[in-house]
């Protein structure tokens, strides 16, 4: 089976990525605006061949690690409210793409 029509046996589907994924290697920038659109790219096909409803989750890892802050002594909670911050920040620039 493909994985096509794997997916079509689905209403819903969740893509989940890392905010790692935005960023590109070796590159100190925290997004790669080519690696984005390219993203969007394959979303927007994907959306089109596979009649599902798709949620996207984005991680924040690329900019905010909230477990290292709390290692290094920052309170747990403030720490991982920054990384939900770092995760709004990639959601809307992958929104802005899509």
């Amino acid at each position: 089976m493909s994985d096509l029509a794997a997916i079509r046996n689905f209403k819903r589907v969740v893509l989940k990525l890392s905010g790692e994924a935005l960023r590109a290697s070796g590159s100190h920038d925290n997004i790669s605006p080519e690696i984005v659109e390219r993203i969007a790219c394959e979303i927007h096909g994907a959306r089109q061949t596979a009649d599902v409803e798709l949620a996207i989750v984005v991680g924040g890892g690329n900019f905010w690690r909230g477990a290292s802050a709390s290692a290094r002594g920052m309170d747990r909670a403030t720490a991982d409210y920054v990384g939900m911050l770092a995760t709004v920040m990639n959601a809307l620039a992958l929104q802005a793409a899509v």
